[in-house]
């Protein structure tokens, strides 16, 4: 009992028999569409000489980012749905929290640094292009990715060292932080302390900034006399925005529930929400609602 176990029971969305095949076909979809629309946008960013800008290059990066992202549960998901088999070993649980973790956190810092491009294209129209030069792009997107994967690396390393004595059966669908805390037997103050803290640098700063950089870049808008130059304007801007909603409306709801029985389920519902579906329809927002991606992909 003193020991850590070295496998862990992921119990997932439900455990009944018979709703097995209907939920494997459906990620199936969802994680092809995912990454065949991620991966269509990164070529497109590449190859098309008109998206060789700033914005179009923190998007081709948040379009690998989600492609690496939902590739760290829903692999894993589905292999469980054909062996029926729910098991994950200790290390393989600490490197899917590590990545998922990580890759979150790198998502938090890429749509603050594309919001910011937006706020100095809109807010600072004359100045743009000397503020956002190529070489402030790849130190910002290159700060993104390295700030996710370092800090919680550490986080990681103090997980890892925990205690697992208890049961180790998971009520989640992949391995998260607060599930496996509540799995530990042994003294997690630290742990929290260092939690609350990179939740905050990776979360709650990004998340500030962000919304800081668009209360700007709305009163820049109302400010445009016209009508038709307001919705110009706007267009540019309003895929980041839908996005940032749903990314950070799901996430910030999740992670201030309390983990109450009752509530347990809603939990793991906005879970699926923001790990699965938000990749997902991420690609279709920005080819839908933007006129340059689209007149790209009909070339």
């Amino acid at each position: 009992n003193g020991t850590s176990p070295l496998e862990f029971l992921l119990l997932g969305m439900s455990d009944g028999p018979s709703l097995q095949t209907l939920p494997f076909i459906l990620l199936l979809v969802i994680y092809t569409v995912t990454v065949f629309g991620n991966i269509l946008i990164v070529v497109l960013v590449v190859a098309d000489q008109h998206l060789h800008t700033p914005m179009y290059f923190f998007l081709g990066n948040l379009s690998s980012l989600e492609t690496c992202y939902s590739s760290t549960i829903l692999p894993q998901l589905l292999a469980s749905f054909l062996t029926r088999n729910k098991t994950i070993s200790a290390h393989g649980c600490m490197a899917q929290f590590y990545f998922f973790s990580s890759f979150a956190a790198t998502e938090c810092y890429l749509l603050a640094a594309m919001s910011y491009d937006r706020y100095l294209a809109i807010c600072q129209p004359l100045l743009y292009g000397s503020l956002m030069t190529w070489k402030v792009s790849l130190q910002l997107a290159a700060a993104s990715w390295l700030g996710g994967l370092l800090l919680f690396a550490v986080l990681t390393f103090l997980l890892s060292q925990l205690q697992f004595c208890g049961p180790k059966a998971i009520d989640h669908f992949f391995c998260d932080f607060t599930p496996l805390l509540e799995l530990s037997c042994g003294d997690t103050r630290v742990l929290t302390q260092v939690a609350l803290i990179f939740g905050f640098l990776d979360v709650v700063f990004p998340f500030l900034f962000t919304l800081t950089s668009y209360v700007f870049i709305i009163v820049a808008i109302l400010r445009i006399p016209s009508h038709m130059g307001k919705h110009k304007v706007f267009s540019t801007c309003s895929s980041h925005l839908t996005v940032v909603t749903v990314f950070y409306g799901t996430l910030i709801i999740v992670y201030m529930l309390p983990r109450t029985a009752c509530l347990r389920q809603l939990n793991k519902a906005l879970s699926f929400f923001y790990t699965i579906l938000t990749p997902l329809v991420n690609p279709l927002i920005y080819s839908l609602r933007n006129r340059e991606v689209k007149e790209a992909l009909r070339k």
